[in-house]
């Protein structure tokens, strides 16, 4: 080896997600935060990236005045997966709703016995609106294609950690629907469930524990379409 060879450093070809194009085509992620003004208690200082690769991890450092006054440094790492969606499908003359069950590996890894849970639909919002989401995620994971929907709200669903928001429908279904299953091409592996309302109210805490299933069974039951 020439000593010219010897001293030839590596060729700089950027950091993906900063200033190059990540897998998905995003540059720029360390910058996300930077601008934020809505809260003067709060003055972001730097980020920091971590990890981009389907999803995006940072490291934020920012001041945060207490309200006693006085200013601390802290630091938050935060896991950005982007937004999302879900709705429960209700049928009011058979009184049950549409479920699904997948393999979630984050709960299998977890301790949970085989990683199977019961949910209702939902997915990320990608490039789409919410209720467009919902809708293309309601004909891939259970085979129907819903009418009008009603907005439920909105929840932030472990802010301490996570950014997601995600947005709560629901709507009727109907039994002209096709066999759903979710997208192969995606790892989906997806059966769909049809259960009576008060059976699903009733397996809460024991093979339904997924989070957004308990809110929206639970809202059906106290101010949505199955309340007394």
């Amino acid at each position: 080896m020439t000593d010219a060879a010897a001293g030839a450093s590596t060729p700089d070809l950027g950091r993906p997600g900063v200033d190059v194009p990540d897998r998905r085509g995003r540059t720029g992620l360390d910058r996300i935060g930077l601008d934020l003004t809505g809260n003067p208690r709060v003055r972001v200082r730097d980020v920091r990236l971590l990890t981009s690769n389907w999803y995006v991890t940072r490291v934020t450092t920012f001041d945060f005045q207490r309200r006693d006054g006085t200013w601390s440094t802290q630091e938050r790492e935060t896991y950005d997966r982007g937004d999302g969606a879900c709705i429960l499908l209700y049928d009011l003359e058979t009184r049950s709703v549409l479920l699904t069950s997948q393999f979630r590996y984050p709960a299998y890894v977890n301790g949970h016995p085989d990683g199977d849970l019961i949910e209702i639909v939902g997915g990320l919002l990608d490039d789409d609106d919410a209720e467009t989401a919902i809708r293309r995620e309601a004909e891939e994971e259970s085979g129907v294609r819903v009418g009008a929907v009603e907005h439920v709200f909105d929840v932030y669903m472990s802010p301490g950690s996570v950014t997601e928001k995600l947005h709560f429908y629901a709507a009727p279904y109907d039994a002209d629907r096709t066999d759903g299953g979710g997208l192969a091409d995606e790892g989906e592996d997806i059966t769909v469930l049809e259960v009576p309302f008060d059976e699903a109210l009733a397996r809460i805490g024991d093979d339904i524990i997924d989070a957004k299933t308990i809110m929206l069974l639970q809202w059906a039951a106290l101010s949505g379409p199955f309340a007394r």
